[in-house]
C-alpha cells in the first residue's frame, strides 16, 4: 500500500487516529497517536518526532530528538480501540544525521536480509515461530524498593493445584495436572473459545493461522501458530502475536503472558522457531542429504552450533528463560541436531517430503525474546556457518534427556544463566558484526543494558525460597 493509497483508505474508512509504533531493544512495543487531521503523506519522508531518552537503552538526555518513519506497507486497523485507528509500524530515524538509528531492532532486521542477499547465497530467510504463552485467571506480585519483601501468586482455575479449593460457584475438578496439558478436549481444556477468538482476530488482520491448541503445562499454556513468512514480516507479525493474545485476555477477564518459566515444576514457554532461506523460488534447504537436507543447510545448523552459546543471548534474554533450560521440561539444552527429535536442539521435520517444507527448527528460543534481533542473529550465526563450511557433525539420534553424559562429552551446552550467556556473547560475536547489520554499540549496548538492569538487581535480591533454606541457618 502507498502512502497515497493510505491517505485514501483513511478517509474512506473515517479512520480518527494515526498510531506509530516502534520497538526498543528489549522487544517492548511503544506507541503514540495523532488526529488524522496532522496526518499526511509528508510523514513518510520526513518523519515524526519523539523523545528517544525515555526509550531504555537509547539516547542520553542531551541528544534526545529522534524521528520515527512508519512502513506504509505494515498499516492495520488496530483491532480493540474504540475509535477507528489504523496502526503502522516504523522504523527509527536519528533526528540530526537522518540516518537509520543502529539500535532500531528493526533496521537490524532489514540490514540482515540486505546482507544475505549481498552475498549471493540466498534472497530471502524464512520464519516460522512458535510461541507458547500462558494465560492466568489471576497474576499478583510484589517487589518494594525498600527491601521489606517480595512475593508473587498465580492462579488459574486449570490449575492442579487448586482441585482441593472451594470457590463460590463449586470446584467442578477437570484440573490439568502438571505437564498433563497437551491436546485435552473440553472440559479440562477450558481456553479453546479464547484461543479461537485470537485466531478470528489475527485472520482478520491477514495474518494466517495454522494451528491452534492448548499446551504441555497446567494452568492454562496455550500455542497458536502463524504460518511462516518473510523475517522482517514475521517479526512484525509477531508483535502484533502478542498483542492480540494480551490483549483478548483482557478481554475475557484474565491475563497473558509470554514469561519463560512462570510455573515451578512444570513445562516453561519456548518459542521453537523454524527457519529456511530461499533463492528466488527455490528453498535452499532441500537437496539429497540428511532427512532431505541439503548441505548447505548442514552448513548453516554448523553455524548454530558455533555460535549457540552466544547465540542464546539474544534468543533468551531474560534472566527467567535459563530456569526453562533444565533437562526435564522439555528444554532442550544440547546443541545436537537430529529428525523428529524433540530433545535435539535442532531438530528437523519430517512431516512432509515437499521440498518447500525443509527446514531447521531451532528449540531452544523462547518467546521472551526480541524477534528481529533474535532471528537476524539466527540468520547470521547459519551464514556464518555457510560461508566457512561448518560441519554441524553427526546428528543425534536418540533420547539425549536420558542419555549418559559419557555419550554427550564434547556436545555444546546452553548457559546455565543470563550472565554466562552474556559473557559468551561479548567473548563470540565477530559474525553478528559483518555487513554492520549489529554494530559493536548495540551488541555491548545490549549486554550492558541486561547486565546493569536484569542480572545485577536480579542477583542483589532475596528470593523466597532462600528464606526456606537459610532462615535458620
Amino acid at each position: 500500500m502507498t502512502p497515497t493509497d493510505l491517505v485514501r483508505r483513511i478517509v474512506d474508512e473515517n479512520i480518527k487516529y494515526v498510531d506509530y509504533r516502534f520497538i526498543d531493544i528489549q522487544g517492548t512495543w511503544h506507541h503514540f497517536s495523532t488526529p488524522v487531521s496532522q496526518f499526511n503523506e509528508s510523514v513518510f519522508t520526513t518523519g515524526v518526532g519523539f523523545d528517544g531518552s525515555s526509550i531504555p537503552a537509547w539516547k542520553e538526555i542531551h541528544e534526545s530528538d529522534m524521528l520515527v518513519v512508519p512502513d506504509p506497507k505494515t498499516a492495520r486497523l488496530d483491532p480493540f480501540f474504540e475509535a477507528r485507528t489504523l496502526v503502522m509500524i516504523c522504523d527509527v530515524i536519528d533526528a540530526v544525521t537522518k540516518e537509520v538509528y543502529h539500535r532500531d531492532p528493526r533496521s537490524v532486521a532489514k540490514k540482515c536480509i540486505e546482507y544475505l542477499q549481498s552475498t549471493g547465497i540466498g534472497d530471502q530467510a524464512y520464519f516460522g515461530p512458535e510461541a507458547e504463552f500462558f494465560v492466568f485467571d489471576e497474576i499478583r506480585f510484589s517487589n518494594p524498593a525498600d527491601g521489606s519483601g517480595g512475593m508473587y501468586v498465580i492462579n488459574s482455575t486449570e490449575a492442579h493445584w487448586n482441585s482441593g479449593e472451594e470457590s463460590e460457584m463449586g470446584n467442578l475438578a477437570f484440573k490439568i495436572r502438571a505437564k498433563g496439558g497437551y491436546f485435552p478436549t473440553p472440559p479440562t481444556d477450558t481456553l479453546q473459545d479464547y484461543r479461537a477468538e485470537v485466531a478470528g482476530i489475527l485472520e482478520e488482520m491477514g495474518i494466517e493461522v495454522e494451528a491452534l491448541h492448548h499446551e504441555v503445562a497446567s494452568a492454562g499454556q496455550c500455542e497458536i501458530d502463524m504460518r511462516y513468512e518473510p523475517l522482517l514480516d514475521m517479526a512484525d507479525n509477531l508483535q502484533w502475536f502478542k498483542y492480540v493474545v494480551k490483549n483478548t485476555a483482557r478481554k475475557y477477564h484474565k491475563t497473558a503472558t509470554f514469561m519463560p518459566k512462570p510455573v515451578f515444576n512444570d513445562n516453561g514457554s519456548g518459542m521453537h522457531t523454524n527457519a529456511s532461506i530461499w533463492k528466488g523460488d527455490k528453498n535452499l534447504f532441500a537437496g539429497n542429504k540428511y532427512t532431505g537436507l541439503s548441505q548447505l543447510a548442514l552448513y548453516f545448523i554448523g553455524g548454530l552450533v558455533k555460535h549457540a552459546r552466544a547465540l542464546i543471548a539474544l534468543t533468551n534474554p531474560t534472566t527467567n528463560s535459563y530456569k526453562r533450560l533444565v533437562s526435564g521440561f522439555e528444554a532442550p539444552v544440547n546443541m545436537t541436531y537430529s529428525a523428529q527429535n524433540r530433545s535435539a536442539a535442532i531438530r528437523i521435520p519430517t512431516y512432509s517430503d515437499n521440498p518447500r517444507t525443509k527446514r531447521v527448527e531451532f528449540r531452544t528460543p523462547d518467546p521472551s525474546c526480541n524477534a528481529y534481533l533474535a532471528f537476524s542473529a539466527m540468520v547470521m550465526a547459519g551464514l556464518d556457518g555457510i560461508q566457512n563450511k561448518l560441519d554441524p557433525g553427526e546428528p543425534f539420534d536418540k533420547d539425549i534427556f536420558f542419555t549418559s553424559a559419557r555419550d554427550l562429552e564434547g556436545v555444546i551446552t546452553a548457559p546455565m544463566s543470563l550472565d554466562q550467556a552474556l559473557d559468551d556473547l561479548e567473548n563470540d560475536h565477530d559474525w553478528l558484526l559483518k555487513g554492520d547489520v549489529f554494530t559493536a554499540d548495540l551488541v555491548q549496548t545490549f549486554i550492558d543494558y541486561k547486565r546493569r538492569e536484569e542480572v545485577d538487581n536480579m542477583r542483589q535480591r532475596p528470593h523466597p525460597f532462600e528464606f526456606e533454606m537459610y532462615h535458620d541457618c
